[in-house]
C-alpha cells in the first residue's frame, strides 16, 4: 500500500521532463523583459531610434543615469523618504492589523460582530479623495507632512481579514485556553504564542504592503509640495511628465534652445533607469520573503 502511495505521488521521468521544461520557460518569460529594461537603459538615445529596444545596442550609453544624477541629492532624499515611508509604515501596519486580527479571532470576544462588520463596512463604501483630503489637511493637518505616508494607510480591511483568518484555521483555540489558565493576559497570549506562529501570514502581508507603499506616487503628488519630503515614485513620475511636457510644448519645441534641449534631453533609456532604480530594491528584497511567502499563499485554505 505504502509502494503504490509513494507511485501516485511520485512524477514519471517524462512528466518531470514536461513541468521542468514549463517552469524554465515561465521564468524566461520574466527574466527576459526584465534584461531587456536594464540593457535598453544602458543604450544610446540614437541607437534606441535606428534599432528600437534591442538586446545588442549599437552604442552603450550612461546619459539616463546622468540625468538622475544632475538632480544633485534629490534622487537621495526621495530614495531616503521611500525607504523609511515603506519600512516604518509596514512595521506600523503590521502592528496594529495583527491586533486587531487577533481582537477578531477571539470567539468570546463581546464586540467581536460589531468590529467585523464595521471592518467590511469600509471595503464596501467609502468617503472618496475630496473628502478624504479636506479630512487630512483640515482637520490632521498632515499636509507636507511626513506622517501622511503612514496615519491613512495603517489599517487594509483585507489584509486584516486575512491575518484573522490565518489565526482561526492555523492556531487552534487550546492554545490561547492553555496560556489562560497559566495567567497570562492577552497581551502576554499575543506576543509569545500567536507572534511566533505568525510569522508566515506577517511576512505574506508585509511584503503586500512594502510593494504598495515603496509604489506609491499619487499620496506624494497630491499632498506633499516640500522637496525634502517627496517620495522616488513622485519625483520619477515628475520628471517623466516634464519631458512629455517639453515634447509636446509647440512653443519649446520650435525654438533653437529648446531643439538643442530635446537634442540631449534622454527619453526612452531615462525611463528604462528610472524602472531600475525603483525596481532593483524590491528584487533584492523579495528573497528574504520568499520562503515566508510560500507557506502565507495558503492562508485560509482547508486543513484535510
Amino acid at each position: 500500500m505504502a509502494k503504490n502511495r509513494r507511485s501516485f505521488n511520485q512524477l514519471t521521468p517524462g512528466w518531470d521532463f514536461t513541468f521542468s521544461t514549463l517552469l524554465i520557460l515561465t521564468s524566461l518569460l520574466v527574466l527576459i523583459p526584465m534584461a531587456l529594461v536594464i540593457i535598453v537603459s544602458f543604450s544610446a538615445e540614437s541607437s534606441i531610434s535606428n534599432r528600437g529596444f534591442a538586446f545588442i545596442p549599437e552604442a552603450w550609453s550612461l546619459d539616463g543615469y546622468r540625468y538622475l544624477g544632475k538632480m544633485g541629492s534629490q534622487v537621495m532624499d526621495s530614495y531616503l523618504v521611500t525607504i523609511a515611508h515603506t519600512l516604518l509604515g509596514t512595521a506600523c501596519s503590521l502592528s496594529v492589523m495583527s491586533m486587531y486580527a487577533y481582537v477578531l479571532a477571539q470567539r468570546n470576544f463581546p464586540a467581536r460582530t460589531f468590529l467585523t462588520w464595521f471592518l467590511a463596512f469600509t471595503m464596501l463604501f467609502s468617503g472618496g479623495l475630496v473628502p478624504s483630503y479636506i479630512m487630512n489637511v483640515r482637520y490632521y493637518n498632515l499636509y507636507n507632512s511626513f506622517w501622511i505616508f503612514i496615519l491613512p494607510s495603517l489599517v487594509s480591511a483585507y489584509n486584516v481579514i486575512m491575518l484573522r483568518t490565518f489565526i482561526t484555521t492555523t492556531i487552534p483555540d487550546t492554545l490561547f485556553e492553555a496560556g489562560k489558565i497559566d495567567g497570562a493576559g492577552h497581551f502576554r497570549i499575543f506576543f509569545q504564542i500567536v507572534l511566533p506562529l505568525f510569522q508566515a501570514g506577517l511576512a505574506t502581508i508585509g511584503l503586500f504592503n512594502v510593494v504598495a507603499r515603496w509604489n506609491d506616487w499619487f499620496t506624494g503628488l497630491l499632498y506633499i509640495q516640500n522637496s525634502k519630503l517627496i517620495p522616488l515614485q513622485t519625483l520619477l513620475q515628475k520628471i517623466q511628465s516634464t519631458i512629455d511636457f517639453l515634447k509636446n510644448n509647440s512653443q519649446v519645441a520650435n525654438t533653437p534652445e529648446g531643439i538643442e534641449m530635446l537634442r540631449n534631453l534622454p527619453t526612452q533609456n531615462l525611463r528604462m533607469a528610472c524602472t531600475v532604480i525603483v525596481v532593483a530594491p524590491m528584487l533584492m528584497v523579495y528573497p528574504f520573503f520568499q520562503r515566508y511567502f510560500v507557506t502565507g499563499l495558503t492562508i485560509g485554505s482547508i486543513k484535510g
